[in-house]
């Protein structure tokens, strides 16, 4: 989604939602039927699906890294499926750091592959049979919960604690990306990240529903960096809001706040108005990491911008430190039993 969600998404609902409710209601029983129908192809490694219930921005890039990295403390050799939402690949593509530019694989992509193999590919199963070439022995997916083709031996569904479901309303009228109970459903787990109470309505459905619900929060790597600096600091993500509000808790000031649609491919006449704004009130430019990955596959100008500017590395803290690995378990635990259940082939 390359777009800037609209505001009433993420407000109470009002007549633009129910405007919206008739083809909302359409979308949303084709989502619903899509998962319940879907024909989803084993695979002979677990693999472990990291979803959200709403379109973009709840967090899904660094809890996947969280889970590539306990999955490397256990001994294991994770593999990432991605879609590469942003780039251009049309076949299955191994994730080269030193060659791909996110024009092609996507920003996402070329984080999760500084930590982990990542293949690139609308067909996931193409994808996997590229990283289980490569002996990787535990799949992460990120996203594809309401549309692979894969089977997943467990699933999280990301939220944000602050601006939880939105309205409740599935596309157009709203956020979700299918009804509630439909996802739920197919949902081994909820995690909340950050703070705030609004996703505490999602939670207590999730656990009516029999579904555990875990808690983190993001941490800045290096908050020294940009600490005490007076920062024009701008953004083409999901949630803008949420990486202004990390920038605060790291003791920068932002003077300047820029927004731009998820994904947005920033144009020359941009990147000239962001440096000359900076310049012209003696301001230090400061953005997300996805953004940066942008910058560096675009122009000259917006390489130059890319190296001028800060950036705030994050990290997915769980308030359990227990629950990576305990999550990965599961779905090992899950893909035993699906290998030796009687009549599986081996």
């Amino acid at each position: 989604m390359t777009s800037e969600a609209p505001p009433f998404w993420w407000e109470k609902p009002d007549w633009r939602a129910w405007a919206l409710w008739p083809a909302s209601a359409l979308y949303g029983f084709a989502a619903a039927r899509r998962m319940i129908g879907a024909r989803r192809e084993p695979l002979d490694v677990p693999v472990f699906c990291v979803g959200n219930f709403t379109v973009g921005g709840a967090g899904k890039t660094p809890t996947v890294v969280a889970l590539v990295q306990e999955a490397e403390r256990m001994g294991l050799k994770p593999g990432v499926l991605s879609r590469g939402y942003g780039g251009s690949v049309a076949e299955p593509h191994l994730v080269d750091l030193h060659h791909d530019t996110a024009r092609h694989v996507g920003d996402e992509p070329l984080l999760i592959a500084q930590h982990a193999p990542v293949a690139v590919s609308p067909d996931r199963a193409a994808g996997a049979s590229i990283l289980i070439g490569l002996g990787c022995d535990f799949l992460i997916m990120d996203d594809g919960f309401q549309s692979a083709r894969i089977h997943f031996d467990h699933s999280l569904l990301v939220i944000d604690a602050r601006r939880g479901l939105g309205n409740g309303h599935v596309v157009p009228g709203g956020p979700m990306r299918a009804p509630f109970v439909s996802q739920i459903r197919h949902a081994d787990a909820v995690l909340a990240i950050g703070t705030g109470d609004g996703a505490a309505a999602a939670i207590r459905k999730a656990a009516r529903a029999g579904r555990p619900a875990y808690r983190a929060r993001v941490k800045p790597r290096d908050a020294a960096a940009i600490a005490g600096r007076r920062l024009l600091a701008f953004a083409g993500i999901g949630d803008p809001a949420k990486f202004f509000g990390t920038i605060e808790d790291a003791g920068g000031t932002i003077v300047v706040r820029r927004v731009f649609g998820d994904h947005h491919p920033f144009t020359d006449g941009e990147i000239a108005e962001l440096a000359r704004d900076a310049d012209a009130s003696g301001l230090d430019l400061v953005t997300t990491e996805k953004d940066v990955m942008r910058l560096r596959s675009g122009t000259a100008a917006a390489r130059a911008l890319a190296e001028r500017t800060l950036t705030l590395p994050i990290d997915l803290v769980f308030d359990d430190p227990v629950v990576p690995r305990r999550l990965i378990d599961n779905a090992i635990r899950e893909f035993e039993k699906r290998r030796y259940a009687p009549g599986t082939r081996r």
